[in-house]
């Protein structure tokens, strides 16, 4: 059986894709419906200053830079239960099996970030952004979550 050092290591690929592409989509989507590109990362900042992180729409270290590496040590958490739970099947490097997962793991990231998380812990980019927005998102995660496991596999 495989160590946890190993299913972290298998993680850093897809975790990091999975980051970078969803931010990338908040950043998008923030500037179109917020007009700052930065709304939605700031917004995941909640978590450790309130309500003012949900309203900063410049870029500043506090509420930035926070957002994102909350943002990201919850893409790196989701990827490596991703990694553990289905490593055989991904194993089998077929693309569309491997995309069918990551969405699976995403619709299970999804649901718990807002139906099973107390208001507090929830992304908070959900205040700033429409629920197509939000699947726009949902969806960049998910395909950077395969991407970054077939990746790791070739």
């Amino acid at each position: 059986m495989d160590s946890w050092n190993t299913t972290l290591k298998q993680a850093a690929l897809p975790g990091a894709l999975a980051s970078l592409a969803s931010a990338a989509a908040l950043a998008l989507c923030g500037r179109r419906e917020s007009g700052s590109m930065f709304a939605g990362v700031n917004a995941i900042s909640h978590w450790l200053w309130g309500d003012q992180a949900v309203r900063q729409d410049r870029p500043t270290l506090k509420h930035t830079l926070a957002g994102y590496l909350i943002h990201h040590a919850s893409s790196m958490f989701w990827a490596a239960l991703f990694e553990r739970s289905c490593k055989a099947q991904l194993a089998k490097q077929q693309a569309a099996r491997t995309l069918a997962l990551a969405g699976a793991a995403t619709a299970v990231a999804c649901v718990t970030d807002f139906q099973l998380t107390p208001p507090r812990l929830r992304p908070g980019f959900e205040q700033r952004l429409s629920r197509p927005s939000l699947a726009l998102v949902y969806g960049a995660f998910c395909v950077g979550l395969a991407a970054g496991a077939l990746l790791n596999r070739r």
